[in-house]
This record gives structure tokens, C-alpha cells and sequence, in this order.
């Protein structure tokens, strides 16, 4: 008969903050264990673990504040058990979230941009002349060029960048679908200057797009006084990343890739805009493209050079890659990426898409079977988040998806109307998105055909398919009095989850020396930080959706390194879960 086997005590920390190695240690016990066999795996974790200490002091020994001293190091001068209040522990390079910051880290509900810098012509007709070939923005552009001239189209173009998105749809967004960010796709084209058009096949029509970027950076600052942020997504790139019309062209290749000479561009433009964006339109991130096709040729040393590049210039800025439709892949890649020692650098974040509609084997689906499907998505995070400090981060978002499945599958929805299984197939995916990534954003919101029906974030935030946290839905006053409630709350909460802490570690190893002063500091940022969120700094109350990535940040700015640093992680998860707890989110 085999042993059954039980959980650790709620009062035990994550064994997934532990080193990776002691995790099967401390989570499965026995039910028939004595307390003699419970010290023998105790002995033998804390071997393991002065190994990986001792490991991780000498491979790191040239990062700051890790030094023995550093690993001993109690509170900072002044510090007493009851709180940082604001300004937490800045002796550690630790300070209250800013607006920025949760701009950033919040959890992002939102919708892409629509048909706007990188022209598609199945969503917007009008941009091209009657009887124009092609569907693609050099088609585009090239049409209306053929017929009225540089000027004139320069202007037309000019002219539908500055009325697409009015004040009162920017309204609608943050009152109504309760948007916090925008993913904004655009093309190489869209940068300021020859240099970015220069040997590409945009350069005869580089005039026409001189204003493209400040019509950009407007963008970006109108949707910044609504508190909503703006992802750039570098949709279109030199050469192309796909062979798809929304890299640019039509020419059905992805030379992006295989040319030194596109790669070298791409590089440019992202070092670009991660300058001008440094101050006065802030972005909540900067996607370096958009669906590489699969196994793209050294795109990962790409990443890497765009990364290097960016991080010299801001290594605040959350870069944001395409998995390149393997997404257990990526998250592997970016898990080396988002190391604490990997600092200064950019927080690099996992793009991926979910669609329905384009497979023989989705069309062979029930709408039935792809809700399911739906609500089961991202299981390639599993056993790769919780423990930052020895694995590194991982986080995902959900660049694109739509509530559209085939008419095949939609006919095989048996005597369930069509309305109601659209339904249940968006909240399906808000609510998965919601509970496992950082955030998701609807393809699409403007369109020639408004509201764009199960392709529309309007049609579907509108009749309920698609739906945000339910906390964005909470009113000023409630928030108010739940920001109230965690004030008061906060020391008591934080005397009860690091006493137990404390004595749940004081019973399997009277005689162990463990730093309990690095779990309070870490439980005293987390619920601050968690409150900062909710209660906002400008902003609606949003919640650190981009979690992993927020504990990466913590952690390189704690100054702590390898030895009990698990402890000042596991504190930060669980005094922000406590803040969580008491506001009832």
C-alpha cells in the first residue's frame, strides 16, 4: 500500500519559494511520518539548501548587495514591526509603486487598437481606392498615391489618424469597457526620419508618413489622461516576421529574419522608441512583433540584441515577445531572461495568441468543446511561476484573441442559441485570461463595420461576452472604505501570517537559523504594494496583474541574493494576498 500523502500546513511557505531542489521536500509528507523521519527531510533540505547558498555567493558575487553581510542584514535602522507605511524600506532600493509602475504591472484588460497604422483590409475597406489590388498598407498607400498624388494622400492619411479615436470613445473605454491599456500595433513606417524607410519598400512614400509618430505620441497621451495605457506593438516590421499582410505587404515572405541588413532596422526602431518615450508618453510596453512565424531563424539572438539595446536605454520598459506559436518554448526562453541577477534589464514578458477559426481541427469543434478548451489555456505555466528567486519569472499575456469560431462549429452548438454560446465562450476566456495571465487584449476595436460583432471589443464588451475584472467594477466609495478597512487591518494581519511563519519553522527545527526579519520585509512590501495598486495614483483600483514580473522587480531592488532570499519572496506573496484577502478581491 502506498502512502498517502498531505499538504503542509497553510502556515508553511510556498514550497515553490524554495530552492527548486527542496520543493518535493516540504510539500508531500507522508500522513504516517514521525517527527524523527520529518527532521531527517529537514537535515537533509538544509544541506541542499547550503549548497545552492554557497553555490549562488560565489557564481554572483560581482551583483550588489550580496554580500554575507547583505544575507544577514536585519530590518534597516528605524524599522519596527507595524509597517514602512509609504516608502517602504527605501535603504533597499525599495520605494511606493508609481503611476508608471502601475501602468505597467497592473493587470492589463484591454483591446487592440483596430486597422489604424498598419492597415488590414478586411477591417478597414475605406482606406483603399476603389479597385485597388492588394490588402496591405503598402497597397494601400500605393494605390492612393497612383491616383491623387503624394500630397494629397499624405494629407487623407493625416487626416484619418487624427479622427479615428474621439474623446467620447476614449470615455467609453475607461467608464465603460474599463479599459487600462490599449495594445497600439504600428509598422517601421510609422518612425520619424528616413533612416527607417531608407532600402525598404516604404521609401517612395516616406513624406506621406512624417506625422505618423506624433499622431502616435497624441495617442498615447490622450489615452495617458484617461489612466489607460498603450502597449506599442511593432506589427509591421522590415522585411516582415510573418508572411502575413499585416506585416506591411503583400509580398507573402518573411525576410525579417534572413536579412541582416532588416534585422539591424528592427534593432533601430526599437532603440527609438524606447528613447522617445522615456518622457512625456510613457508606455506600458514595448512589443518587439507580432506573430513570428514558427521557428523563425535566430530569433531568439534577435531578441536578445533588441533586449541589450533597450535595457541600455530604459531597462524599465516590460519588453514583450511573440512565442512564435510555441509558447512552452518561450517560456522556458524567458525564464533564463528574467533571472534576479540579469539587472540592469528589461522585465521580458511572453506574447501569445488564441484563435478558433482557421483550423480543420477547430472547425471539427462544438462551441461546446472550445469553451472548455478555452477555459484550460496557459497550462504551460504550470510548475514555472512562484519561485523568482532560484527559477526566474515567467509571465504571460494574451496579445490577441476574438470570440469568432466557424460556422462549422457554430452549426454543431446543438438547441443552444447562437448568442448564448458566444457568451459563454468570451467569459470563459476573460476569466481564464484573468486568472493566469498578466494580461489580455480583444482583437479588435476599430473597423469599418462597428461594432464588429464577435471580431469587435465593443459588440462584445457590450453584451456581456467579454468582461472585465470585477474589481474595476467596484464604486469610489466601496473602494474607499475597503482602502480604509486594509489600513486598519494591515498590523494585525501582519502579526498573525508571520507568527505562524515563525512557529510552524520554530517546530520542525528548534535549532535552525532562518532570517524570519526577511519574510516580515517582503510581507510588509507585498501588502503595500497591493493596497498602492487598489487604491490607485490616478488610476482606477487595479490589481498586480503582471505579478511574477512585480516580484522579479522587488526582489533586484531588495538587494538580497541566494540564501534565504525565498523568505523575502514568500513574505512579499503573502502580504500582498493578505491585502487581497481583507478588500475581498
Amino acid at each position: 500500500m502506498q502512502p498517502q500523502f498531505v499538504h503542509a500546513p497553510a502556515c508553511m511557505p510556498d514550497a515553490l519559494a524554495l530552492p527548486t531542489g527542496l520543493q518535493f521536500h516540504v510539500l508531500l509528507v507522508p500522513k504516517t511520518v514521525s517527527y524523527s523521519m520529518m527532521k531527517g527531510f529537514l537535515q537533509k533540505a538544509k544541506a541542499e539548501l547550503k549548497g545552492f547558498t554557497q553555490r549562488d555567493e560565489s557564481s554572483n558575487s560581482n551583483f550588489g548587495g550580496n554580500s554575507q553581510a547583505q544575507h544577514q542584514q536585519h530590518f534597516p535602522p528605524g524599522h519596527q514591526q507595524g509597517g514602512f507605511g509609504h516608502g517602504h524600506g527605501q535603504q533597499y532600493g525599495i520605494s511606493d509603486p508609481t503611476t508608471l509602475d502601475i501602468l505597467r504591472y497592473r493587470y492589463h484588460h484591454g483591446t487592440n487598437l483596430g486597422s489604424v497604422y498598419v492597415i488590414e483590409r478586411w477591417l478597414q475597406g475605406s482606406r483603399f481606392p476603389d479597385g485597388a489590388e492588394g490588402s496591405s498598407e503598402l497597397a494601400a498607400v500605393q494605390a492612393w498615391v497612383d491616383r491623387i498624388g503624394v500630397a494629397e494622400t499624405k494629407q487623407k492619411f493625416e487626416e484619418h489618424w487624427a479622427n479615428i479615436v474621439h474623446d467620447n470613445a476614449i470615455g467609453w473605454l475607461a467608464n465603460v469597457a474599463k479599459c487600462t491599456t490599449v495594445r497600439l500595433p504600428i509598422g517601421y513606417y510609422d518612425l520619424p526620419g528616413a533612416v527607417f524607410t531608407q532600402g525598404t519598400p516604404f521609401e517612395p512614400y516616406a513624406e506621406i508618413y512624417t506625422g505618423a509618430w506624433n499622431s502616435i505620441r497624441t495617442l498615447i497621451q490622450r489615452l495617458r489622461a484617461r489612466s489607460i495605457g498603450v502597449l506599442i506593438d511593432l506589427h509591421a516590421l522590415p522585411g516582415g516576421a510573418n508572411a502575413q499582410e499585416h506585416s506591411g505587404t503583400n509580398s507573402g515572405r518573411a525576410e525579417l529574419w534572413t536579412n541582416p541588413s532588416n534585422r539591424a532596422l528592427g534593432v533601430r526602431c526599437c532603440q527609438f522608441i524606447a528613447e522617445d518615450t522615456r518622457a512625456g508618453a510613457e508606455i506600458a510596453g514595448l512589443q518587439l512583433v507580432n506573430e513570428a512565424e514558427w521557428e523563425s531563424e535566430r530569433m531568439y539572438e534577435w531578441y536578445d540584441e533588441c533586449i541589450a539595446a533597450v535595457s541600455n536605454i530604459d531597462p524599465g520598459i516590460p519588453i514583450i515577445i511573440s512565442d512564435g506559436w510555441n509558447l512552452g518554448k518561450a517560456v522556458d526562453w524567458s525564464l533564463q531572461k528574467n533571472s534576479i541577477y540579469s539587472h540592469p534589464q528589461c522585465p521580458v514578458v511572453v506574447d501569445t495568441h488564441y484563435y478558433w477559426a482557421f483550423t480543420d481541427e477547430d472547425k471539427a469543434k462544438t462551441p461546446q468543446q472550445i469553451t472548455e478548451e478555452a477555459g484550460n489555456k496557459l497550462g504551460q505555466l504550470d510548475g514555472k511561476e512562484g519561485s523568482v528567486h532560484d527559477r526566474g519569472a515567467v509571465q504571460v499575456i494574451v496579445g490577441e484573441y476574438s470570440c469568432v469560431m466557424t460556422e462549422d462549429s457554430w452549426a454543431k452548438g446543438g438547441s443552444v442559441p447562437k448568442e448564448e454560446l458566444v457568451q459563454q465562450f468570451g467569459q470563459a476566456q476573460s476569466r481564464r485570461y484573468q486568472q493566469r495571465a498578466g494580461g489580455s487584449f480583444f482583437w479588435t476595436w476599430k473597423m469599418d463595420w462597428m461594432p464588429g460583432g464577435e471580431w469587435g471589443f465593443k459588440a462584445k464588451t457590450e453584451d456581456g461576452s467579454i468582461v472585465p475584472p470585477q474589481y474595476a467594477k467596484i464604486s469610489a466609495d466601496d473602494r474607499h472604505g475597503m482602502i480604509e478597512k486594509a489600513r486598519h487591518e494591515k498590523d494585525g494581519r501582519m502579526h498573525e501570517d508571520v507568527q505562524q511563519h515563525v512557529s510552524y519553522w520554530s517546530g520542525v527545527d528548534p535549532n535552525g537559523h532562518y532570517e524570519h526579519e526577511k519574510y516580515e520585509h517582503g510581507w510588509q512590501v507585498g501588502y503595500q504594494d497591493a493596497l498602492a495598486f487598489f487604491e490607485g495614483r490616478g488610476t482606477q483600483g487595479d490589481k498586480i496583474g503582471m505579478f511574477e514580473m512585480w516580484i522579479l522587480k522587488r526582489i533586484r531592488e531588495s538587494g538580497y541574493r541566494g540564501g534565504f532570499t525565498w523568505l523575502f519572496e514568500q513574505g512579499l506573496r503573502k502580504g500582498a494576498h493578505s491585502c487581497y484577502s481583507v478588500v475581498g478581491i
